[in-house]
């Protein structure tokens, strides 16, 4: 028994000598915030707020550090048994009790929490790509605040060498078909320039209809109707509720049987799949290329 004990206490210190040596030097940071993060030795008890952090973690190598996810992660598959401290609406007191040292989430889409987590004195970092470039960064940046650096910069070197063999590929199609982008239809949503979907469809060498327009907008059924599509892709999983719907039987699109539902987790989070959109973006977009 106390051989196990001395054990234990050595596997401990050896932990925290590890974490000690993975910084070379105090590593500083601004985030989305632009909060400027100092950090002496990487952070071991950590949560993420959203699903894309979580990949992000899971990918370089992080997920021991993982102490607590929301309740909207769902990959990779063991994910699912780490504790949760609840989604749009976060469980502030589960999550205290977790006794984080750093919670990671989205600026765009968790301000007022970041805000709220602060005031009960918890160390945030808040990331907010909105483009494939950015969510590189973002990889990068997450990379160098947990110690695996070398980590991040494998996972980012994998996603940009398949981001080029999609360009090259697609620069061998006919065209650049023009698309539109639902992200739902009750009301009619749509991805808009400044958006990492459009970002995809871009790379991808397609041609938005609402690229006009900024951000997620609603737009009419009339103005997607007179802006007539060559493509249609579906991020709510349903591409036969488009081809059912009467009005849309004269769209370009609809005739040709080109509406797709994409992965809404490969396009939706900007994380290491978010290249893996980008491949099934440029298939659909340009069939006659050889994949």
């Amino acid at each position: 028994m106390i051989g196990m004990v001395r054990k234990i206490a050595l596997s401990l210190v050896l932990l925290a000598v590890g974490a000690a040596l993975a910084y070379g030097a105090p590593v500083t940071v601004v985030d989305a915030l632009g909060q400027t993060l100092v950090f002496s030795t990487p952070p071991r008890r950590i949560v993420s707020i959203a699903p894309s952090v979580t990949e992000i973690l899971y990918a370089i190598g992080a997920q021991a550090r993982l102490v607590g996810v929301s309740s909207a992660d769902d990959y990779p598959p063991d994910v699912r048994y780490r504790p949760k401290v609840g989604g749009v609406q976060l469980d502030f007191e589960r999550l205290a009790s977790l006794r984080p040292d750093l919670v990671i989430g989205v600026a765009s889409l968790q301000r007022p929490t970041f805000e709220r987590l602060r005031a009960m004195g918890v160390r945030v970092l808040a990331i907010d790509p909105q483009s494939l470039a950015d969510t590189y960064g973002a990889i990068l940046l997450i990379g160098r605040v947990v110690g695996r650096e070398a980590q991040a910069r494998a996972v980012v070197a994998q996603m940009r060498a398949r981001e080029r063999d999609v360009v090259l590929r697609t620069m061998r199609s006919r065209g650049i078909p023009r698309v539109y982008v639902e992200v739902w239809d009750q009301p009619f949503l749509t991805a808009a320039r400044g958006t990492y979907v459009d970002d995809l469809l871009r790379r991808a060498r397609g041609r938005n209809i609402f690229g006009d327009l900024e951000g997620w907008p609603q737009v009419s059924e009339e103005q997607i109707l007179l802006r007539d599509p060559e493509v249609v892709l579906v991020l709510h999983g349903d591409a036969d509720r488009v081809l059912r719907r009467p009005a849309w039987r004269s769209m370009r699109a609809v005739r040709e049987r080109r509406v797709h539902a994409l992965v809404t987790a490969w396009v939706a989070r900007p994380g290491p799949r978010l290249v893996l959109g980008l491949e099934q973006i440029a298939r659909l977009l340009h069939p006659e290329v050889g994949w």
